[in-house]
This record gives C-alpha cells, structure tokens and sequence, in this order.
C-alpha cells in the first residue's frame, strides 16, 4: 500500500499539483476507502494531465487501473477511484465549492509541498 500511496504523490508532483493532501480515512466507521489523495490544477488542462499522469504511471509501474474514473469531460473534478485509494483532482473553484476535505474533517490529514 505504501507503494502506491508514493506513486500516487509522485504522479501528482510530475505534473506540478498543487495543494496535495492524503485523507487517512480508516479510523472512520463509514469510510468510502481508505486513503483520499485531493489537489488541484491550475487549469482544466493540467487537472487532465495529473489525473491521466496518475492512470498511466499506476497501470505501467503496479498493473492497476481504476475501478471507474469520473469527470475528464469538463476536468474540473475528476475522481479516480482505486477501490481502497481514490484519487480527487480539481480546478481551484470546483475544489473551493465542494470543501471536500471538511466533508472528512475527522480523517487523519498530510498536507505536502508541491
């Protein structure tokens, strides 16, 4: 798992995301996964290119591809989920809006540098 988890973050980081927070979730009784990775593009083309970054590095490096992947028609939110890992990429005002990380308050939050 922690192998996926620095690929996800180095994935995130090729393509210079921003805002990049990991959601521990699994102290959580009603968790959706374990682990949420939320960051931010600066635009909609760059919100595709993280989340296609993200795609082809874990299907290259570990043989996995997402159980579904939503929202790259207008990239300002796509969510890759990885069943027990999913991946929330989002144009800075789609992000604002949602406030998805105080949704999930009670995880546990790393925050990093970009």
């Amino acid at each position: 798992m922690q192998d996926r988890l620095e690929l996800i973050l180095d994935s995130i980081r090729d393509i210079k995301g921003k805002k990049i927070v990991r959601l521990d979730l699994r102290k959580l009784h009603d968790r959706p996964a374990d682990f949420f990775f939320v960051c931010e593009g600066e635009s909609t083309t760059q919100v595709s290119s993280i989340a296609n970054n993200v795609q082809k590095r874990l299907k290259q490096e570990q043989g996995e591809l997402p159980k579904t992947a939503t929202g790259g028609r207008h990239a300002n939110w796509i969510c890759l989920d990885y069943f027990d890992v999913v991946v929330h990429i989002f144009y800075p005002e789609t992000r604002a809006f949602y406030e998805l990380e105080d949704l999930w308050s009670d995880a546990e939050v790393t925050a990093y540098d970009a």
